[in-house]
């Protein structure tokens, strides 16, 4: 991956004159089923600008409560978007059809316009799960009969993928515009792509000029993207095998609450009796780095720099530190 980015063709992406960037681009757009896409520093820039092409200040998103737009971005869609969010509680972070009808506000002089609703898949604060194209498209679908427009924050859309056996144009279909981050399971070091019409794609990309995120010989780290496509997206099985490993043994070690999506992938949410920041703490004292998700949960994530014997010493590690909690 290095070697390919330090022998990447750059040009200055704000001109669109960089032609790696353009090549990345122009994959990610087909493989997405998208007629156009446009490449970003971060996810959480991919889903503000999206959110924020497709809205007006005052206007409501339909959000599931704990999407990743609403807990780890720093409130960007209403400090610069200026939309409201409207919380609700699906069955795995997904409303169905019912629910997003129930959620738009009607014509009423005292409301503010639905104008958005964002899906994520797969869903970080519900175990990783990886939701199925049917349930996604029974709510966008809902959505679109409602005058909406639909938005998935797709960062770990290629985990989902593989999960549930599909591609990720059919996950993105249902969908407007979707991210797709290429720095988490995928593997390169940064960035994300947002792909949709031409038009709304137009806009996104104004917007990640009005968000400080043009950049100049991006091609470098573009060619790390593409190296990504290329040589990372088979082995996310990996990933979502050694999971599952962690996720059976620290259940069977410890009897510790361990989230169980339907359908799960590269990401075990974990219960604590003790504070979980005692456990992150004691576990990085042993060499296995978790997150705090919640005062009793923490999460681990497995990904291509680590391998099967790694999850195993990993579970060792939490399920002696959660028995000493």
């Amino acid at each position: 991956m290095r070697a390919a980015m330090a022998a990447a063709e750059v040009g200055d992406d704000v001109w669109g004159e960089d032609p790696t960037v353009k090549r990345l681009e122009e994959r990610m757009a087909q493989l997405l089923g998208k007629r156009s896409s446009v490449y970003v520093p971060s996810g959480t820039m991919g889903n503000l600008a999206s959110v924020a092409a497709q809205s007006r200040p005052g206007d409501e998103v339909i959000v599931d409560a704990q999407a990743h737009v609403v807990v780890y971005e720093v409130g960007g869609a209403a400090a610069v978007a200026g939309v409201q969010l409207r919380l609700l509680d699906g069955f795995e972070g997904i409303p169905d059809a019912g629910m997003v009808r129930d959620a738009v506000c009607e014509d009423d002089i005292h409301q503010p316009t639905s104008r958005l609703l964002c899906v994520e898949n797969t869903h970080n604060r519900r175990g990783g799960a990886a939701i199925a194209v049917e349930r996604i498209r029974e709510c966008a679908d809902a959505a679109h009969d409602s005058g909406l427009r639909v938005h998935c924050d797709g960062a770990r859309l290629f985990n989902a993928a593989a999960a549930l056996d599909c591609s990720v144009s059919a996950l993105a279909a249902p969908c407007d515009t979707v991210s797709v981050c290429l720095s988490k399971g995928l593997g390169a070091p940064v960035g994300s792509v947002v792909a949709g019409d031409a038009d709304v794609i137009g806009e996104v990309r104004r917007w990640r000029k009005r968000l400080g995120g043009g950049m100049r010989q991006a091609g470098i780290i573009a060619a790390a993207g593409i190296y990504a496509l290329d040589h990372n997206v088979a082995r996310l099985r990996d990933d979502h095998a050694n999971a599952r490993l962690i996720a059976s043994r620290v259940r069977e070690s410890t009897g510790a609450a361990v989230a169980e999506p339907t359908v799960p992938t590269n990401i075990v949410l974990i219960e604590t009796r003790a504070d979980a920041h005692d456990v992150v703490r004691a576990a990085a004292e042993q060499g296995v780095l978790v997150t705090r998700v919640g005062p009793h949960a923490v999460r681990c994530v497995t990904h291509l720099d680590v391998g099967e014997v790694e999850c195993r010493r990993a579970a060792d590690v939490l399920a002696l530190t959660l028995s000493r909690a």
